[in-house]
């Protein structure tokens, strides 16, 4: 095999049922009942217009060159239906790696949504298109089409590893990735914490949300509560 150059043709595929599903979660929610793991960093954001809706998709992954895209033409042309493509270009900034003809083309395509750990061009046309985006920002510049690269392969966003076949789910808060193996696991903890949170946000907003645990928490910690003014 040439390493570092390959297209992996095939991906094991979570259960469709279960990637909808994911679609009607807070991404927090999800990440949470993951110990707090598996987000992308905060520096991918979303570029487009803000989301009605949560996307879940099954990760096709791509890993390229910095500032090289000529991977990322291929992975088009093989996403399927639903499909989130997420591109690592091992964090570079140096170029644009994507822009309004091939995202035309990921529209057309189906593809529920684009993740990237660089930056992107022709930003105005997402608004159009109403394709939903992840990258750092953007960059006139253009990307290179020479390779190296690969398709399907387990990528990292700093530290956040995302394996072909994984399921993806963002909203406007940013990306969660749900390892393909723990989905069904990932889901069920998920919908139980998001109906106690949204029990939460009621409380909060009658005023009846029990808020005794904050000083109990600050008394076990050790925190000193003094009954006068600082001088």
């Amino acid at each position: 095999m040439t390493v570092g150059f390959r297209v992996f043709c095939q991906r094991k595929l979570p259960s469709p049922a279960v990637v909808e599903s994911f679609g009607a979660l807070p991404s927090a929610n999800v990440a949470d009942v993951m110990n707090r793991l598996n987000s992308l960093p905060a520096g991918t954001r979303l570029q487009g217009p803000r989301l009605a809706r949560p996307v879940a998709g099954v990760a096709l992954t791509v890993q390229v060159a910095a500032g090289d895209n000529l991977l990322i033409h291929k992975a088009l042309d093989m996403a399927q239906e639903g499909d989130v493509i997420v591109v690592s270009n091992g964090g570079a900034q140096t170029q644009a790696l994507m822009g309004e003809v091939m995202f035309g083309y990921a529209k057309f395509r189906k593809v529920a949504a684009i993740v990237f750990d660089g930056p992107i061009r022709d930003i105005d046309s997402l608004e159009t298109l109403g394709l939903p985006v992840f990258a750092t920002g953007t960059r006139p510049g253009g990307p290179m089409k020479q390779g190296p690269g690969q398709i399907n392969v387990p990528i990292a966003f700093e530290g956040c590893v995302v394996n072909p076949g994984d399921i993806v789910l963002a909203d406007n808060d940013g990306v969660v990735i749900v390892p393909r193996n723990d989905a069904e696991d990932v889901l069920a903890k998920a919908r139980a914490l998001s109906a106690n949170d949204q029990a939460k946000v009621a409380a909060g907003r009658d005023g009846t949300l029990d808020r005794s645990w904050v000083d109990a928490a600050l008394k076990k910690a050790g925190c000193e509560f003094i009954e006068a003014a600082h001088e």
